[in-house]
């Protein structure tokens, strides 16, 4: 486990980054000890209990141990408590389910909360949109709870994969925009939480 913060994540959270960069992986194997636990309760088959029981959980640890922390807020957004910290709001996605790297990140969707999230709260693009007169495309309605946050907030993403055979295989966190045209994050900065030898919680 990482036991020290590197300088970008003291620049960006300050006295905390300590913390979180020890409590944030501790959340996510919490949360996936959880949904396995779930999906061996209920015996399915499939894996559905797992990955709706991880989803669910991965909001609820994060709040839990990232709550007490100095100038911490929490706000509901879709029914799941999201956690802002030091003008950063702190999202996590589960981005594959095998061990591959965080540049693979892709979202299934180009448009609705999570889209929009990274668009509004994400770092300014790369490349601009050339101006080709589709300004409509940029004119969709945004998601009523992005809506709801402060525009000024920065978005920080902790992307994760995770089976349940295998575990939490690799988190890293940072910034990305999103490619409108393929949905993959392009990151403008991003780093591990735990390092690739990291037993896993399996």
């Amino acid at each position: 486990m990482v036991t020290s913060a590197t300088p970008w994540a003291r620049a960006t959270f300050g006295a905390v980054a300590d913390q979180l960069t020890e409590a944030i992986p501790a959340c996510l194997m919490e949360a996936h000890t959880r949904a396995r636990h779930g999906h061996e309760g209920v015996h399915t088959q499939t894996l559905e209990a797992y990955g709706h029981g991880l989803y669910a959980a991965q909001y609820e640890t994060l709040a839990a141990k990232l709550s007490p922390l100095s100038g911490a807020i929490a706000r509901r957004l879709q029914n799941r408590t999201v956690m802002i910290i030091g003008g950063n709001v702190i999202y996590p996605i589960r981005y594959a389910k095998k061990d591959v790297p965080v540049t693979a990140a892709r979202l299934r969707k180009a448009a609705g909360f999570r889209a929009d999230l990274i668009r509004r709260h994400g770092p300014e693009p790369m490349q601009q949109v050339l101006d080709l007169g589709l300004e409509e495309l940029d004119e969709e309605p945004l998601h009523p709870d992005v809506a709801l946050l402060p525009p000024e907030l920065r978005l920080i993403i902790v992307a994760y994969a995770c089976s349940m055979d295998q575990g939490v295989m690799r988190i890293e966190w940072g910034s990305a925009e999103l490619r409108r045209e393929d949905r993959y994050l392009l990151w403008h900065h991003h780093e591990p939480l735990i390092p690739p030898t990291t037993p896993r919680a399996a």
